[in-house]
């Protein structure tokens, strides 16, 4: 199959695919993805071609037919961005020589496109290692590479170190005034050599410090526990500070400080950490529908829906609370509405 048959292929699992979901949008990412083999499958309708149905679960690219690959994203927001795979790419299929993405949006108008994933990277982001973040659809009108001036395949080959280089180097060239370059590690057989663009958490407008609380206590509901546990807010402060760039002194105060969790005074008491989630839970409702898929693997170690974050939440906090119930006193709206459509 040469590049163009595979890119008409493409075109036609695309249409048939954006037909299919403004019909019935696909609700996980699983089952977008299976759909995507099946019908690559009846395309192709090769025997000698067969597709992997039960691949490796961290095999990049997620489909190989032959020398071409396909990168099968999926989100349930009305956006095409995504962050993506590790630059490591530590399970690379070797056989595999031209990848394409292909997205499937289901939120606004549900649509699937594909483009070339070389030209869809448009940034490398940091969480606990550094990863691509791709955009299908508009592209960028220049790729990360194109920035980096580096072809893909030239950095995919690179050692750790010399990709540190290049990453180093499109950093600098992003930073505002007053921002920084962090460096955590500065070891080229690491994966913790990280870029990052520091700002004080203190110095944030109190919107972007609250959407910041927010995803922070998604991903680390172990927050809930008794007071006396002084390791529970390791986990929030590193999030902030490898995947935002943002340095909090105090990861404590975000949660049960006065000013969090009684910014009125009134001195009724009870405990602060619940008080202080009562008053970010539209928060906490924003973030799980919009945080990315990849975020909850990595903290939580389990895939979940966007609608069933906040329940699976409420799960892991009644399971680490010692004095109080999260479920008994948080999103009772959000669970009597469940309650519901059950």
């Amino acid at each position: 199959m040469t590049e163009t048959e595979f890119e008409r292929l493409l075109a036609a699992l695309c249409e048939r695919l954006t037909a299919e979901a403004r019909q019935t949008p696909f609700t996980t990412s699983k089952q977008f993805e299976n759909r995507v083999r099946e019908v690559v499958q009846e395309l192709i309708n090769d025997p000698s071609q067969p597709i992997d149905f039960d691949p490796h679960p961290q095999a990049f690219p997620d489909i190989a037919i032959g020398a071409f690959g396909i990168e099968v994203k999926f989100t349930t927001a009305d956006t095409w961005r995504s962050v993506a795979n590790s630059v490591l790419e530590r399970n690379r299929i070797d056989a595999v020589k031209k990848i394409y993405l292909v997205f499937g949006k289901m939120g606004g108008t549900p649509e699937v496109k594909a483009g070339d994933y070389e030209k869809c990277v448009m940034h490398v982001r940091t969480s606990h290692v550094p990863r691509f973040e791709v955009e299908v659809f508009p592209q960028p009108q220049e790729s990360l590479f194109e920035k980096m001036k580096v072809t893909y395949d030239e950095f995919r080959l690179s050692p750790m170190e010399a990709k540190m280089k290049f990453i180093r180097h499109y950093a600098r060239g992003r930073l505002k005034e007053g921002e920084r370059l962090w460096w955590l590690e500065d070891n080229p057989e690491s994966d913790f050599s990280l870029p990052i663009q520091a700002r004080l958490y203190t110095s944030l407008p109190i919107p972007e410090k609250n959407a910041l609380r927010a995803e922070a206590i998604l991903l680390c509901p172990h927050v809930v526990k008794s007071g006396r546990d002084r390791k529970k807010y390791e986990d929030v402060a590193m999030f902030l500070l490898t995947y935002h760039g943002v340095l909090v002194h105090q990861a404590r105060d975000l949660f049960s400080a006065g000013s969090v969790a009684n910014p009125q005074n009134d001195d009724q008491g009870g405990i602060y950490i619940e008080r202080s989630l009562k008053l970010l839970q539209n928060e906490m409702l924003e973030a799980a529908l919009r945080m990315d898929d990849a975020l909850f693997i990595e903290y939580w170690g389990e895939s979940v829906t966007p609608e069933d974050r906040i329940a699976r939440w409420l799960d892991k906090a009644d399971a680490l609370a010692h004095d109080w119930t999260p479920s008994k006193s948080l999103f009772l709206e959000y669970q009597e509405k469940r309650r519901r459509l059950d």
